[in-house]
């Protein structure tokens, strides 16, 4: 299929681009972008809470009080979860909540949400995409001549400039090819791709 290219000084049309079908114009899987997308932020939870057993608390190594004759419960430790500064019952422990996903339901998920953001018209490709000097002003104004003003770039490498000048850009982020991620391509309004960075993409997920 062919999608057009788009200028980046003016966001004018330049042609076309032929790309692969079965990279841009496969049917959209709603369960699988979901289990994808879903995993990507379970594997960014920390999972870091702790909390201390009887064991691990400080202190209680020393029986309260004899086992017999006092009239009073038997006890062996002042660190019982029944006790005030006792260790908690069931204790949280740090976990990894991440999950398996393959490779192949990986690559098939970002295929299948690029066809979706081609159907959606939301998914534009330009000649190249750079700014002379890391100003958020200029980056602002470009996006808003090309009628994108939130929206993902993609470049084929790191652009220092770009990347300074979209910090404080509210709806607007920059990465190269390598850090595009499921959720970035959902979750954004346009997603804009340089030519060369939409050729090393077709690499990674064909």
């Amino acid at each position: 299929m062919d999608l057009s290219l788009y200028s980046n000084e003016t966001g004018a049309s330049m042609g076309n681009v032929t790309v692969p079908d079965e990279i841009f114009n496969v049917p959209y899987n709603e369960a699988l972008v979901h289990q994808v997308v879903t995993a990507y932020f379970a594997a960014a939870r920390a999972g870091t809470k702790a909390q201390k057993t009887r064991s691990e608390v400080s202190g209680g190594g020393a029986k309260p009080w004899r086992q017999k004759g006092t009239g009073r419960a038997r006890v062996g430790s002042s660190r019982s979860p029944l006790w005030r500064k006792g260790g908690v019952t069931f204790a949280a422990k740090p976990r990894d909540y991440s999950q398996k996903v393959n490779r192949k339901m990986y690559r098939g998920a970002v295929r299948s949400i690029l066809s979706e953001l081609v159907r959606q018209g939301r998914l534009k490709i330009m000649d190249a995409f750079s700014l002379d000097t890391p100003k958020t002003r200029e980056l602002a104004a470009k996006l808003k001549g090309i009628g994108h003003e939130k929206a993902l770039v993609v470049t084929d490498e790191v652009n220092a400039n770009l990347l300074i000048a979209s910090r404080n850009l509210p709806g607007v982020a920059v990465c190269d090819v390598g850090a595009v991620d499921p959720v970035s391509l959902v979750a954004f309004k346009s997603v804009l791709f340089t030519r060369s960075a939409l050729q090393q993409l077709q690499g990674l997920v064909a």
